[in-house]
């Protein structure tokens, strides 16, 4: 143990823990009050919130485990880490159990692994370190490919599982990409991805296609004495109509058919109460009947009866709303805010900018799966299926966004003697 190491309990930020550990705890409450009442009446470790309690136990001296390493390991062997996560990720497509049609987990005994969220902090170091070796200039095209292969390779596996929620996540790190130096013109193409994505679904293809080749005409003509500008636009016109294709395919070759009905229905194109959008409705039931205050700890019918599918997991949010009612909600909301906040404001206090990157990319992640989680429990998302950070039921979970937490605490607590 290093001199830095021996006084981290005086250097680590423990309002960032101390909000970890409530999380962690509302996370076990809840799952407590999920399952079945006769699973509830004497403890055992063979129940989920049994089991959760373990990973959260577990999860506690990784978390300080890490906070005993040394900074600098952590830049130096994020190669390795990052190597052996892809690994994993080849691995579950090989030996992997397939569970509700993906192929993500590796059954060790009876616990089962999901490499793709091993991936995650795998990724966010193997990102910073690469992106810290150029400083302030990382605008060239030739760092921004190689940092998005870094991206794209764990995106790409993930989506072979097929798991398109936890694929999407990686996403997330064009933010701290964004904070060292990327253009903005990147997050707008992003956002007009993201419009023509919705835009396909609700204008046929015809109309779409002459309202884009209309405005690229317009802006074409009215720089077609500015050569650079002009031929810019003929490109961003043309790869519109592209993506609109590419979109098309990829939606009836890619997407699974559940997949597919859960977007259609987000969008109002379909109603299938009974089926495809039976959680998310049960779902918004429960968090309705909460009201204010909740109907009070294990006093939910929702939940009390099971009516809500995987409400432990993806569905956990509802749980909250139910007995919590809207103060519960916004508990659990405003924690969320706290922690991101908190840890926004660390990673800009950084001297290092291996330390920085990797700060904003644990608040990116976590942002990305709370906006997702409790936007489809309620109904505004497609249901993509990710946990709910610290609170959602899972081993892997609690332990990834352990071990991603951690490791920036640490580098934070060492900030002043890591370059």
């Amino acid at each position: 143990m290093n001199q830095q190491g021996g006084r981290f309990f005086f250097n680590v930020d423990w309002v960032t823990i101390l909000i970890y550990v409530a999380l962690c705890a509302i996370g076990f409450v809840n799952i407590y009050a999920s399952i079945p009442r006769a699973e509830a009446e004497a403890f055992s470790f063979a129940t989920n919130y049994g089991k959760q309690l373990v990973f959260i136990i577990t999860g506690l001296i990784v978390g300080f485990s890490i906070l005993l390493l040394d900074a600098k390991f952590f830049s130096v062997f994020s190669p390795v880490v990052y190597g052996v996560t892809m690994l994993l990720l080849l691995a579950v497509l090989v030996v992997g159990r397939k569970v509700a049609g993906n192929q993500a987990w590796i059954p060790i005994g009876s616990f089962r692994l999901q490499p793709s969220e091993l991936a995650k902090f795998g990724t966010a170091l193997l990102l910073a370190r690469y992106v810290s070796s150029f400083g302030p200039k990382f605008r060239d095209v030739k760092s921004i490919f190689f940092a998005g292969i870094i991206i794209v390779i764990p995106l790409f596996l993930i989506m072979l599982q097929p798991d398109t929620g936890s694929a999407l996540v990686f996403l997330s790190f064009m933010f701290p990409l964004y904070r060292e130096g990327l253009s903005g013109y990147f997050l707008l193409i992003f956002l007009g991805m993201i419009v023509l994505f919705i835009a396909d679904f609700l204008v046929p293809m015809g109309i779409l296609i002459g309202i884009i080749l209309t405005i690229g005409g317009i802006f074409i003509y009215q720089n077609r004495r500015k050569q650079k500008i002009m031929f810019s636009s003929i490109t961003v016109t043309i790869i519109a109509i592209l993506y609109l294709f590419l979109v098309k395919l990829s939606y009836e070759k890619v997407l699974e058919p559940h997949q597919r009905t859960r977007i259609e229905i987000m969008l109002g194109l379909k109603t299938d109460p009974k089926g495809a959008g039976y959680n998310v409705n049960q779902s918004k039931i429960a968090i309705g009947s909460g009201q204010l205050t909740g109907r009070g700890f294990l006093q939910g019918t929702q939940t009390k009866y099971g009516y809500v599918p995987e409400q432990s997991t993806d569905f956990i949010f509802s749980t909250i709303g139910e007995e919590w009612g809207f103060a519960g909600c916004f508990t659990v909301i405003a924690l969320y805010i706290f922690m991101l906040l908190r840890v926004i404001n660390l990673a800009e206090r950084q001297r290092s900018t291996f330390s920085r990157v990797y700060g904003y990319s644990v608040a990116s992640i976590i942002f990305f799966h709370v906006f997702i989680n409790i936007g489809m429990t309620i109904g505004i998302i497609p249901v993509i299926g990710i946990p709910l950070p610290f609170i959602s039921y899972g081993g892997s979970s609690l332990w990834s966004f352990t071990v991603l937490l951690f490791i920036f605490l640490k580098l934070d607590s060492n900030r002043m003697g890591f370059i």
